[in-house]
């Protein structure tokens, strides 16, 4: 089957005073097919949201510079102009950002803001992208769905907020969902919840996610492949129980020792079959 992303000699640098001078992203190379969960992990400043802005055309062009190829569903993004990107994002490839305010305006209300994704890639009338926007915000869970859509985004606590966020993602169905740091803003219980609707959304759209976070819990949770950086480079490849029992280099030793106890993987499956029992 056919790779949904395939990302091959990726590079990303950003320049300063003039000239580039910091390799951010260097000569990564990775691949995701439909349906799975690829993790990617790594400490702050090795690279992981530039793969992310990389992925989706964002990368700022007055200093940063990206080359290599990045193949979705076959075509290279790298030589797409911005028409066609904006075609691909929200409806192909889409991203969870870890802040809300980010991807929500203050002062609309987060039904509509929704409901303006499928309308900016749908030839809907507005009536019918908004109704349908209500539908997408109850799949993704949250209840009373009536209030949530009329609510701004200050009247929502952060769990529902990044629920919203997740309903933006998905409204178009897309292929691809891109979540960097989808859980860091939330408590212990709303990031079990939130990963657990994670693994629902997987399962229901056959959606493939490229997760982004340096938490070793949540990768363990969801993640069937683990890529792991350092300093722009992969280094480490393998499930997580693969990389957690036999990592190859110290830094992912040292990196998870200090971050993980020795039943990660049993007490995040614990906890994380608790809270999809409790949603049932």
């Amino acid at each position: 089957m056919e790779n949904v992303l395939q990302v091959r000699e990726l590079n990303v640098q950003y320049r300063s005073v003039g000239h580039l001078d910091h390799q951010a992203v260097n000569r990564v190379s990775f691949h995701v097919a439909p349906g799975e969960v690829v993790g990617l992990m790594g400490e702050s400043g090795c690279g992981k949201t530039s793969i992310a802005l990389a992925l989706l055309g964002l990368l700022p062009k007055d200093y940063a510079r990206g080359s290599g190829s990045i193949l979705f569903r076959g075509e290279d993004l790298f030589g797409m102009d911005e028409h066609a990107l904006q075609r691909i994002r929200g409806a192909g490839i889409s991203m969870v950002w870890q802040e809300p305010g980010i991807s929500l305006s203050p002062v609309l209300r987060v039904g509509d803001q929704v409901a303006e994704v499928i309308h900016a890639h749908r030839d809907w009338k507005w009536k019918r992208c908004r109704v349908e926007a209500q539908s997408v915000l109850g799949r993704v869970g949250l209840p009373g769905t009536a209030r949530i859509f009329s609510a701004y985004p200050h009247q929502l606590s952060g769990g529902q907020l990044q629920r919203v966020i997740l309903a933006q993602a998905l409204a178009c169905q897309p292929a691809l969902l891109v979540a960097d740091e989808p859980t860091a803003s939330l408590d212990a219980r709303s990031q079990a919840d939130f990963v657990a609707l994670l693994l629902e959304m997987k399962s229901q759209l056959g959606i493939a996610i490229l997760l982004i976070s340096h938490t070793p819990e949540i990768q363990a949770s969801i993640a069937d492949r683990l890529l792991v950086m350092k300093e722009g480079q992969i280094i480490e490849e393998g499930t997580f129980e693969q990389v957690y029992r036999n990592p190859r280099h110290a830094y992912t030793r040292s990196m998870l020792r200090r971050k993980a106890s020795k039943e990660l993987m049993e007490d995040s499956q614990r906890a994380l079959i608790h809270h999809m029992d409790v949603s049932r």
